[in-house]
């Protein structure tokens, strides 16, 4: 009897022991299938982006709508209102359609996203009847700039926060950047390094260019006044110094001058341009 009763209590501590890893695994599996169909979820919200550009329009002989009418007035919306208010419900209250009716055209939000993102860039690429400037620097300073005066129209583009969705002016955008650096002697890798690090500093700059204006107050008297308050604790060395050299109302003033200086733009892109060429001469 005591030996079928150790046999018994063993029996029981294998088998919860066996429950609890079997528990543990499932668990494990079930999160990695949820897992796995988020990702193909996501996945087919992208392909459902890229069918956009590549499906027919709703075959009617005269149809009244477009794809490029209902990005017109997306933008429209997103300009005027910012792009929580983009929906395509508003879109058709503007168009006096039926929301159904335009479902023909766009399917889904990602795809009237991908449309507002590729109108964007539309006002990005250079037209193709406008000459191309001479030189690889004044080509990328171009695109640069004509992409700085797009964000700055439409600043609700730097609010989509998921991956980019390429369109054909996306792609066009890309195309006309290796082409303005084709005269510049550089590796494919250079060349690439040189158009990411320009569209990092057009939108960065916009982008706190952006904040600065939600923030303009940051510049009055208090927040001076906070900023020398802390410098009494020791804490900032070098910003001690430069308030001991010019004072702390001066310091503010040029910082706050230099950050809206209309110029510094196009300085800070000539630099950066300067310092990849120079690089490229060293290699």
């Amino acid at each position: 009897m005591a030996l079928e009763k150790a046999t018994e209590k063993l029996t029981e501590k294998l088998t919860e022991k066996l429950n609890a890893k079997i528990a543990i695994q499932t668990d494990k599996a079930i999160a990695k299938t949820a897992h796995h169909i988020e990702k193909l979820g996501l996945l087919a919200d992208r392909l459902a982006a890229v069918d956009l550009w590549t499906r027919a329009a709703p075959g009617m002989r005269r149809p009244r709508y477009s794809r490029d009418l209902i990005a017109n007035e997306a933008m429209a919306i997103a300009d005027a209102e910012g792009l929580d208010a983009v929906s395509m419900r508003r879109i058709a209250a503007q168009l006096e359609a039926g929301t159904m009716t335009l479902y023909h055209y766009v399917r889904t939000k990602d795809e009237l996203l991908a449309l507002l993102v590729d109108a964007f860039f539309g006002e990005v690429i250079v037209p193709a009847e406008a000459p191309w400037p001479r030189g690889w620097r004044a080509s990328i300073t171009l695109i640069a700039e004509r992409t700085k005066v797009a964000l700055e129209r439409h600043p609700w583009v730097l609010d989509i926060t998921d991956d980019p969705r390429l369109g054909p002016n996306a792609v066009r955008h890309f195309d006309q950047a290796w082409q303005a650096l084709a005269g510049l002697s550089a590796s494919f890798d250079d060349k690439l390094d040189l158009i990411m690090a320009v569209d990092e500093l057009v939108f960065g700059f916009v982008m706190h260019g952006r904040s600065d204006l939600h923030h303009a107050e940051a510049e009055n008297s208090e927040l001076v006044g906070y900023v020398g308050e802390l410098l009494r604790h020791g804490s900032y060395p070098a910003l001690a110094g430069l308030v001991r050299e010019i004072g702390l109302s001066e310091l503010w003033t040029k910082i706050a001058d230099r950050r809206h200086d209309n110029g510094r733009f196009e300085r800070s892109l000539a630099k950066l341009l300067a310092g990849f060429e120079s690089g490229f001469g060293r290699q």
